[in-house]
This record gives C-alpha cells, structure tokens and sequence, in this order.
C-alpha cells in the first residue's frame, strides 16, 4: 500500500490537463467510485489494526492533495478558457502606457527654490492647517483686517480664542523659523495655500505660493532689491528690469509690489502687458519690528526682508497661459504641451 500510494502522489505531481474535459476524466480516475484512491480506502479494511494509524494517515493526506490538484486544474483551465471565449490572447504584449510629465506647477516651484539655493537658502515647509496666530496676529495683522473675514478664509474650527484654519499665503511657515531657527535666517518657502475666492481664470481657492525670508545683521531694502533682481534676470532673463512700487502688506514696513518688464514685447506693450510694459510677480518689504517682536527677535538688533510670490502667476507669464484653471483640470492635452520643458 505504500508504494501505491507513492505511485499515486506521483502521477498527481505529473498530471497535465488542457481542457474541463480532461480534469473531469482526471477526478474519475483518482476519486471516483472506482479510482485509485477509492480503492486504495478499500483496502485499508484489510491493514493489519497497528498498522491502521500509520496508513490512515497517509491515506487522508493523499485524498486531500489529490481534491487540491484537481481544483487547482480546474481553475487554471477555466481561467485560459474563458481567456479564449472572450477573444484575449494572454500571449500578446501589453499595450504601452504613455508616460506622464512633470506638472508646469511643479516645474515652475522647483525653478524658483533652485535660483535662490544657489545664493544660500534654504528650504522651510510646514502644515497646511495651521492656527491663527501663525497665519495672522503673529504677522501684525489687526483683529479687523479684512483678511479674517470668513469670506476670505477658510476656517476649520471658527469661535475659538486660536482657532485652526487652513493658511492663507506660506507667511505662516517664516513664522515658525523666526521662532525656532537661530539667527541668522536665510530660508525660501514653497507651499499649497488656500483662500475662500470665486474661481475664474484670474483666481483659484487652491494654489501655491514661494516666500523667502532673510533676517540678519544690517540687512536693508538695497539687499532686497538686489535679491529680486537676480531673481527676476535668472527667471525671466538676463535683460529683464524691474519697477518696485509703494504698497502695503501689515507684516513689512516700507512695502512694495514688483513688475518685471514684459519678456514678450520687451517692454514696448502687448495685450499680455496690457501696452504697459510690465508685469506684476510678487510683493516684498523689509520685516515690521512688531513682526520680528513677535517671534523673540530684537528689532534693534535685527533686519531683515520678506517677499512672496504666486506659483501658478509665474508660470503664466513664463509661458502665457491665460486661464488659471487649466492647471487643476487635469487636461491631458493641456499638461502634454509641458512634457519637453526643460529639467530644472
């Protein structure tokens, strides 16, 4: 009896079946009435009783393996034949699948965290949900400034002495260097930020923004200048200008908004200008004292610059895109005219 069952494991280890018809002649001839397993329980009548446990065993064991391979072929050879009644050819090669590109987004944020890492800052991320002393009070904003109207900001847990919101511009994370990081403080911010705004082909709820922060010894407005100006010929190129006019922000004191002169008409006017020969790319000032107070640092001792700028408004003016939501749709056609543009 053990050699037959041995015989039996081997034919079980052989066994091929090509079809539903040849796994069901298959079950038969090992566990039908009169297979070989079938007869081999048949014989177990006949084992001498202290060589009944030792068989039995076995013989159990044999039954179980022979019912898996037949199940075992039975799913393989449905598999293949219902493969052949769709019409698949298993054998075929896949179709090729496209490659993606680089988003115009992403290209655009890593060009401008690469110009100012090669003058020495370094980069800073932090939450997207953050408190309002991060995004506002710490920042100089007074308790009624427009910005912490619920029109403008989205709050995640209003009615609160420091309630959470989701930030509205990457000033939250200069913030939270100012507070950590020692001096001197050289750091770039990229990030996504969010604000309650109708979308349009101007304004979006969600986009991204790169600010920088420099705080040390002696800085002046001259250093800032000088540092958007090597940004804006590195971006824009070498015989780019800019104009630096008055504005107000409540975390810079003096304050001033950029244009970079039109790289399209060279400053004569186009529609893209809109005639004037500029271009708005970001807003910049040096640090209010009660900012840098604030955060723990001695304006008395202490200067520094902060600028901020809009991702997706760079990438419109590097490559004129006209409508801002076509970098959230998601259109294949659209990001597929951006998979040449050159690594950064």
């Amino acid at each position: 009896m053990k050699e037959a069952i041995e015989q039996i494991l081997a034919e079980l280890d052989a066994l091929k079946c090509s079809s539903e018809k040849e796994v069901e002649e298959a079950r038969i001839h090992f566990l039908g009435k009169k297979g070989s397993v079938t007869r081999l329980f048949e014989e177990f009548r006949t084992v001498a009783p202290e060589m009944k446990r030792e068989f039995g065993q076995k013989l159990n064991l044999l039954k179980k393996q022979a019912t898996e391979r037949i199940e075992s072929l039975k799913e393989s050879v449905g598999t293949t034949a219902g493969a052949a009644a769709s019409g698949d050819d298993l054998t075929m090669p896949a179709d090729p699948m496209e490659l993606g590109s680089r988003h115009p987004v992403s290209i655009v944020r890593q060009e401008i965290v690469d110009i100012f890492r090669k003058v020495g800052y370094d980069v800073a991320e932090g939450p997207e949900v953050e408190d309002d002393w991060h995004v506002f009070e710490a920042l100089n904003f007074p308790p009624d400034h427009p910005a912490r109207d619920m029109q403008d900001t989205f709050f995640v847990s209003a009615g609160h002495p420091n309630p959470l919101l989701l930030r509205t511009h990457t000033s939250s994370v200069q913030v939270r260097m100012m507070e950590t990081l020692p001096l001197p403080i050289r750091v770039i911010c990229p990030g996504r930020v969010f604000r309650n705004e109708a979308i349009s082909a101007r304004a979006h709820c969600i986009f991204h923004q790169v600010e920088g922060l420099y705080i040390d010894k002696g800085v002046t407005f001259a250093d800032l200048k000088q540092a958007i100006l090597m940004f804006a010929r590195e971006m824009f190129g070498a015989d780019t200008q800019i104009r630096m006019r008055p504005s107000y922000f409540p975390f810079t004191e003096p304050s001033s908004e950029v244009d970079v002169s039109c790289n399209i008409c060279k400053g004569k006017g186009c529609n893209i200008c809109k005639g004037t020969g500029w271009l708005e790319i970001m807003g910049c000032g040096m640090v209010d004292p009660n900012v840098l107070r604030a955060s723990g640092i001695d304006p008395t001792v202490y200067s520094g610059f902060a600028f901020g700028m809009g991702v997706e408004r760079i990438a419109m003016l590097k490559w004129q895109v006209n409508d801002l939501r076509h970098y959230f749709e998601n259109d294949m056609r659209f990001l597929g005219e951006f998979a040449t543009a050159p690594e950064v």
